[in-house]
């Protein structure tokens, strides 16, 4: 307890801003080979023909990969938990995004590796692309994805879905009905360490792999299945990683390394250029919301409906997930007795999107947040005491059923009410997470009232 609170300096720091903190980057082996991959210069096309035997031949070069060296190629990063795979390691018969992954050489320099990927010849068929999640399910719109283009793997549904208590006749009482789209953009992570990957064979047979990746075992189940070999035939190795913030949660470069070093004998490294992390690398989704609340004059938010659609790029990979945590929160910390969401995850040309910074969660807080504003100044009522009004509060129930036990809804929202200087009324600034009562009880919340703790 006495680290509580105190300033204590960080285990790593001296290391950090010495220049002494060893990355992947730093680690070095003798004969290490340099990676470097053939890239769609398409946004979506078929491959007519690859053929690598130029580049083969060329001087320096040690071993080519292509989607027929990968012993299970389609390997979903969710498989274990459900998640249909969706996605090749290396493109086979078509790409679906500018950048994907072809084919990739290792070679004794950067320079040898970069002309054996420029000796590769592609030629490719080019096909309608879809950038536009709103577009996706028009009829017209390119279908760019085995399974359509929405994600259809929700049990009996193609979309996630909450259903809580009686949306239209929340509607039907409602005195005001706001309503407000949100579009939160792709961002990416930008790490100043981009991906980067070193593969050992060793003498014994297993496979050292030094990997920048912020999920170690994940990692490793994800490269074990793509070469389809037990567990203690890899040695991952971590260490610090140079900024990820969930984009290193993808396993950008360890499989197809491990697929060089088993293929060429020898240590093979394989460091993304800024520009191929720009291009390559997943980002943050983009996201389109619909809000719609159902209120009263006086600052009640009766019901709540919402669709959401979420930008997975070109192949599934994390964002059912994505789209699972989005629905738990699409509430915000709010007690909201009436819901009806819909979330579908829906494909793209683009890079696949992937983890970033509260995945699934800061996109749906920033629109509901947004959108409370716009109700405040529909209804005359300060954005403030609407927040504290309608808080989370012990006893209330999630649109999923989760019985509330510890909210900080209400003493977060009166600290920052202070922090910033806003001067509120005394029946607000005396307001507790405590279970409701009183007029905090209105009849429209009884029912969602669940202080047993039943269901949670």
């Amino acid at each position: 307890m006495k680290a509580v609170g105190a300033r204590l300096p960080r285990y790593d720091g001296v290391g950090h801003v010495t220049g002494r903190t060893q990355y992947v980057d730093d680690v070095r082996v003798g004969k290490t080979l340099w990676v470097k991959a053939l890239r769609s210069p398409h946004h979506h096309a078929k491959i007519v023909r690859l053929d690598t035997s130029k580049a083969e031949s060329l001087k320096g070069v040690r071993a080519i990969v292509t989607h027929a060296d990968v012993p299970k190629n389609v390997y979903g990063h969710l498989e274990g938990l459900g998640v249909p795979a969706d996605e090749p390691l290396l493109a086979e018969g078509e790409v679906r995004y500018k950048g994907q992954p072809i084919a990739a050489v290792a070679a004794e320099s950067e320079a040898a590796a970069r002309a054996a990927v420029a000796a590769i010849e592609a030629e490719f068929e080019e096909q309608p692309a879809l950038f536009d999640i709103r577009k996706a399910l028009d009829p017209e719109a390119p279908q760019i994805h085995q399974w359509g283009n929405v994600y259809p793997h929700y049990g009996p549904f193609n979309h996630r879905r909450v259903r809580k208590g009686d949306v239209d006749w929340a509607f039907d009482r409602a005195d005001v009905i706001v309503q407000g789209t949100y579009r939160p953009q792709a961002i990416e992570q930008m790490p100043l360490e981009t991906q980067v990957c070193l593969a050992v064979p060793e003498a014994s047979g297993r496979l050292t792999i030094y990997s920048c990746t912020q999920a170690m075992y994940f990692s490793m189940g994800v490269v074990a299945a793509h070469l389809q070999v037990p567990l203690n035939k890899l040695k991952f190795v971590g260490g610090t990683v140079g900024g990820g913030f969930g984009g290193k949660v993808d396993s950008a470069t360890d499989t197809i390394c491990a697929l060089l070093a088993l293929k060429a004998r020898r240590p093979v490294k394989w460091r993304w250029t800024r520009e191929e992390e720009m291009l390559a690398s997943s980002t943050r989704a983009p996201w389109h919301i619909e809000l719609e609340d159902a209120v009263t004059n006086d600052g009640w938010i009766l019901g709540r409906r919402t669709v959401t659609l979420h930008d997975a790029g070109a192949y599934a990979r994390f964002s059912p997930y994505g789209v699972t945590k989005h629905a738990f929160h699409h509430s915000g910390a709010y007690t909201i007795p009436n819901l009806r969401f819909d979330g579908f995850v829906v494909f793209t040309n683009r890079v696949p999107t992937t983890a970033m910074r509260g995945f699934g969660v800061t996109s749906v807080s920033f629109a509901v947040e947004t959108h409370l504003n716009r109700v405040a100044e529909a209804i005359g009522m300060d954005p403030w005491e609407l927040r504290l009004k309608n808080a989370n509060r012990i006893g209330d129930t999630s649109g999923n059923g989760v019985v509330l036990k510890d909210p900080s809804t209400v003493p977060v929202t009166l600290a920052a009410a202070e922090r910033v200087g806003i001067e509120l009324p005394a029946s607000y600034r005396g307001m507790t997470p405590q279970p409701r009562s009183g007029e905090l009880l209105p009849e429209h919340l009884v029912a969602q009232q669940n202080l047993n703790g039943e269901g949670d």
